[in-house]
């Protein structure tokens, strides 16, 4: 059944990410599902080439980070910095994606270390936050990487066996944060 001549146009919503092993991507893959149900229209981006769209094409930006070593890419607070002015003048979100959030006292963006440095560290606020558990992949991390991440995992009660693979992530708490995105009341100063 083809829409009445008259609708408007679908809100456009664009989910900006940067992931290190391709779990954030994943994460929003499956946002992207939960907008388009309720009738947005879905672009996802690496925030490298988002920065170089036309952003004020969407309605709506989400920018979702991965964490390594307790730091997210510099990309992040780069495109931040950059659309700053943009991101303030239409609903707005951020999420993060680390491990620590496997615990049910760090997976809130209340509780959740990683996010509460990250955002006194901008002036951005945006209207929406949230925090995912990650992924943990043993078997593609380098052998550096396999070695600091096991290392890590033992001193914070976290699996060491280096064949583990493991997903963290709350799918249903990452449905709940599309929809919560979606229902973001768009600012007075935008309508005008």
């Amino acid at each position: 059944m083809n829409p009445p001549m008259n609708a408007a146009a679908p809100e456009r919503i664009l989910l900006a990410y940067s992931t290190t092993d391709g779990h954030t991507l994943r994460i929003c893959q499956r946002l992207q599902q939960v907008m388009e149900s309720e009738g947005k229209q879905v672009t996802i981006s690496l925030l490298t080439e988002a920065g170089t769209r036309d952003l004020s094409q969407f309605d709506r930006i989400v920018i979702g980070a991965s964490i390594r070593y307790g730091k997210h890419q510099p990309t992040v607070a780069e495109f931040i910095s950059r659309h700053q002015a943009l991101l303030e003048s239409r609903p707005s979100a951020f999420f993060t994606v680390n491990i620590v959030a496997r615990k049910p006292n760090k997976n809130t963006p209340e509780t959740n270390p990683y996010l509460i440095k990250y955002l006194k560290t901008m002036s951005w606020q945006p209207a929406l936050t949230g925090v995912f558990a990650g992924k943990l992949n043993y078997p593609i991390y380098g052998p550096l990487d396999r070695l600091m991440i096991r290392f890590i995992m033992l001193i914070t009660s976290g699996p060491t066996d280096p064949k583990t693979v493991v997903e963290f992530t709350d799918w249903a708490k990452v449905e709940e944060f599309g929809r919560a995105v979606c229902a973001l009341p768009v600012p007075t100063s935008a309508t005008a």
